[in-house]
């Protein structure tokens, strides 16, 4: 928890301000996770902050998340092209995704439960950036994403836009395929 507070202060994801009068406030919660690696014991463990918003305003107890993926048989598709032609393949997988894309609203949250700051009591956290459980979380992120990797040249799919490429006359091509917060890259001269 202490780990995920300090990368959300770093990346200034929040200001602490005055609640206005009129406004509405998001109450915040933790979600655990227990990564688990290939031999079935604990890797590691994960906590994100996220926002109780959607969960409030859905009536629901617990959140289930949903964000654009690549579908799986494109997936492996691509990994099978890539290890029958001995293709380089990249792969990059990108912390804290869902906080690296704006806000389109004013989105005020209380200071999570136990790690209000110090001297800022009674202040609340304007939200900079999208976090955990705002309805707009993921989209936000393959928005931005979207735009920054179109900027670069590469083309958006059709059959599933979680790939983008990018082919040349000169028979160089760079394919992507992004996959919540991982991103497998493979570039050919």
């Amino acid at each position: 928890m202490t780990i995920e507070l300090q990368a959300l202060e770093y990346n200034k994801k929040w200001e602490f301000v005055h609640f206005p009068s009129g406004k509405k406030k998001a109450g915040c919660h933790w979600i655990y996770a227990i990564k688990v690696g290939p031999n079935g014991e604990v890797d590691c463990l994960k906590a994100k902050l996220a926002t109780k918003e959607l969960l409030r305003s859905m009536g629901l107890t617990r959140m289930i998340f949903f964000s654009l993926v690549a579908k799986m048989t494109i997936v492996r598709l691509f990994l099978a092209i890539i290890t029958i032609r001995h293709l380089p393949l990249h792969q990059l997988h990108i912390k804290n995704v869902f906080v690296n894309s704006g806000l389109k609203k004013e989105v005020y949250m209380e200071q999570s439960p136990g790690f209000g700051a110090q001297g800022e009591s009674g202040l609340v956290c304007k939200l900079r950036h999208s976090l955990i459980g705002l309805k707009q979380f993921s989209r936000a992120w393959f928005g931005k994403f979207s735009h920054i990797i179109q900027s670069f040249g590469l083309k958006c799919s059709e059959e599933d836009h979680s790939v983008f490429y990018c082919h040349t006359s000169l028979g160089k091509c760079v394919h992507n395929i992004m996959y919540v917060d991982d991103i497998y890259s493979h570039y050919r001269e």
